[in-house]
């Protein structure tokens, strides 16, 4: 169904390293009409209202914001650390290697708020899951998360479906 959006991502061999297949979707974004339909049909599968539109630094910031102009809701921005001026909370992750920390401001939400999370792509899902945990600690309501690309062999989407998020994607790359 979402053919005519993959055909407008592309992807590169071995990036950052090899045997990668890196999802460029700059390519989906440099189409308008490519970009517009993602947003429709990103909007037409969001269920039921919601206050507001997490993006996930810093692609997700681009589908959150579109997204959130047709569903009448705010822009809550998830970023790294140091990103952000001002009181913030914290969820660290796991890396390969490492560890890393997404933030949020601590007044970015009324608790009970409806969340909907957006990000470009789901691969192994340790952002995502990390944004869920961070989101609920703040008290927002999320049942519901927004993916463009899911890579469903590296079991991102099954892990958030774990914590009860429905995990809707446009379209799915085999391998990673």
């Amino acid at each position: 169904m979402n053919d005519d959006l993959k055909a407008l991502i592309r992807t590169i061999p071995d990036f950052p390293k090899p045997g990668i297949q890196f999802r460029d979707i700059t390519t989906l974004l440099l189409d308008a009409a490519g970009f517009a339909t993602t947003v429709a049909r990103m909007a037409a599968a969001t269920q039921g209202p919601v206050d507001l539109v997490a993006g996930i630094e810093a692609r997700g910031f681009l589908f959150a914001a579109a997204l959130a102009m047709p569903l009448k809701a705010g822009v809550l921005l998830i970023r790294k650390d140091g990103k952000l001026p001002g009181a913030t909370i914290a969820e660290d992750y796991a890396l390969e290697y490492g560890e890393d920390r997404i933030v949020m401001h601590e007044d970015a939400l009324v608790p009970g708020q409806r969340v909907l999370l957006v990000d470009d792509l789901i691969a192994t899902g340790g952002t995502a899951r990390a944004a869920v945990r961070l989101l609920r600690k703040a008290g927002a309501q999320l049942t519901q998360a927004q993916f463009v690309i899911d890579l469903p062999d590296l079991g991102g989407a099954d892990a958030l479906r774990a914590e009860n998020i429905q995990v809707d994607s446009l379209v799915t790359f085999a391998g990673h």
